[in-house]
């Protein structure tokens, strides 16, 4: 047998299923955070690999962050047998066509950029999107540059970057990353 249609019975009724549906969410947001953390670092271990020389030491523990135009960098050293062999730099630019891009941008002990991978991009599929490796070789362009005489700006602009056709927004935001990676290095690495 049905109960009457009130409203004490609709809202009691509301307030039972947004009480079982926050709990389901409370469990499923404990349950995926650590896996989550997990994959976040391996991702950071994987990008620190890929865009320095060989190392021996645990860039990881000897990093530091900044607090620099409304976020942080993160700055990875990489030694080898005490040496620095290069600097990894986690940066970010809040100029991105669809907001904020992260770039790991490895720079080697004279200052020149090794390697650059993206972190996170969220730019549109088709043009921006090919800031990413997987998607064109834009990055490609950067590797063994020195920042000092390579111009980290588009052509557009008076630089040395050729910009992405149709995306010149996300190529400059991606030089944007650059330079601020470089100019962290140049602050705390450059003697």
């Amino acid at each position: 047998m049905a109960k009457p249609s009130t409203f004490f019975n609709m809202v009691s009724t509301l307030f039972v299923i947004c009480l079982v549906s926050s709990a389901a969410l409370g469990v499923a947001s404990a349950l995926t955070k650590e896996p989550i953390a997990k994959a976040a670092l391996a991702k950071r271990i994987t990008a620190i690999k890929q865009v320095l020389p060989e190392f021996d030491n645990e860039p990881l523990s000897e990093s530091s962050t900044i607090s620099v135009d409304g976020g942080s960098v993160t700055v990875y050293p990489a030694k080898k047998q005490g040496k620095i062999v290069g600097i990894a730099v986690e940066t970010f630019t809040l100029k991105g066509f669809n907001g904020q891009i992260k770039l790991m941008v490895g720079l080697l002990p004279r200052g020149t950029i090794d390697k650059i991978v993206v972190l996170q991009a969220n730019e549109t599929p088709g043009l921006g999107d090919k800031i990413t490796a997987e998607k064109s070789d834009f990055s490609k362009q950067f590797f063994g540059k020195d920042p000092a005489t390579f111009m980290l700006k588009v052509k557009k602009d008076g630089g040395s970057v050729d910009a992405i056709t149709a995306a010149t927004i996300s190529s400059r935001a991606f030089c944007d990353a650059v330079t601020r990676a470089y100019d962290i290095y140049q602050q705390r690495f450059r003697k």
